[in-house]
């Protein structure tokens, strides 16, 4: 069966195949289903999804609500997490922090990233989030803190 990454690649290629991917990779975890992410980059210590504004995942403000915003910025992480993680060794999220710093008026960019160094052993890895607003503010960031772990054998 294709990993999550193999798959993006060969739907990228497509027509419509970011769409396509960005609806199946929704369905693979209910909670993301809320924020109906629209992917627009993954690859190895980088992955970017769009959240869109809409009534769904608004507060009473008005503005992206906070959760919704750590939901998109978790499937930024995990679409990274997939893209990098080294063959034999598999990921689990294990905490996250981040600090709010403006209001999320607009639809928004999440964006996960690493650093190549962070993969080289076992044990925790950080990975940086931020949200930013069309206007380029940044509304959210923080990290979300992975555990990688050897696969076992089968």
């Amino acid at each position: 069966m294709a990993d999550t990454y193999d798959l993006y690649r060969r739907a990228a290629r497509l027509p419509a195949g970011r769409r396509l991917f960005s609806v199946a990779f929704a369905r693979k975890a209910p909670y993301f289903r809320t924020v109906r992410p629209q992917v627009r980059d993954v690859r190895p210590h980088h992955a970017e999804l769009v959240v869109r504004k809409r009534k769904a995942v608004e507060n009473h403000l008005g503005t992206v609500h906070a959760i919704a915003v750590c939901n998109g910025l978790e499937a930024a992480m995990g679409l990274l997490a997939e893209a990098t993680t080294p063959p034999g060794r598999r990921w689990i999220p294990k905490g996250m922090e981040v600090s709010y710093r403006a209001k999320s008026s607009t639809d928004l960019l999440c964006v996960a990233e690493t650093d190549p160094e962070d993969w080289a052993e076992v044990g925790d890895v950080p990975v940086r989030v931020r949200a930013l607003r069309t206007d380029g503010t940044v509304v959210v960031d923080g990290t979300i803190t992975v555990y990688v772990s050897e696969r076992p054998a089968r």
